[in-house]
């Protein structure tokens, strides 16, 4: 399962959105503006706790602004 977070107004965010869709993939949007619980999702990533996005999870491993050559290096894990 492929997750994203970020928000809608996130040039970064759009730029995977895009990318994800183009290549036909399934994931799940979570925008951190419209929902707290994805926002605390995403702040239980990170020790930090900050909203670090876009972020992708993809199963167990989470990528934070990757690379194309970097995330399709873990697509391919599906």
């Amino acid at each position: 399962m492929i997750k994203l977070f970020g928000t809608e107004s996130c040039h970064k965010t759009k730029y995977y959105k895009t990318f994800l869709e183009t290549r036909n993939l399934d994931y799940a949007f979570l925008d951190i503006e419209k929902s707290e619980l994805n926002a605390a999702e995403l702040r239980n990533l990170y020790e930090n706790r900050k909203l670090n996005f876009p972020t992708l999870t993809i199963n167990n491993k989470k990528l934070r602004n990757p690379s194309n050559k970097d995330l399709l290096k873990w697509i391919d894990t599906l």
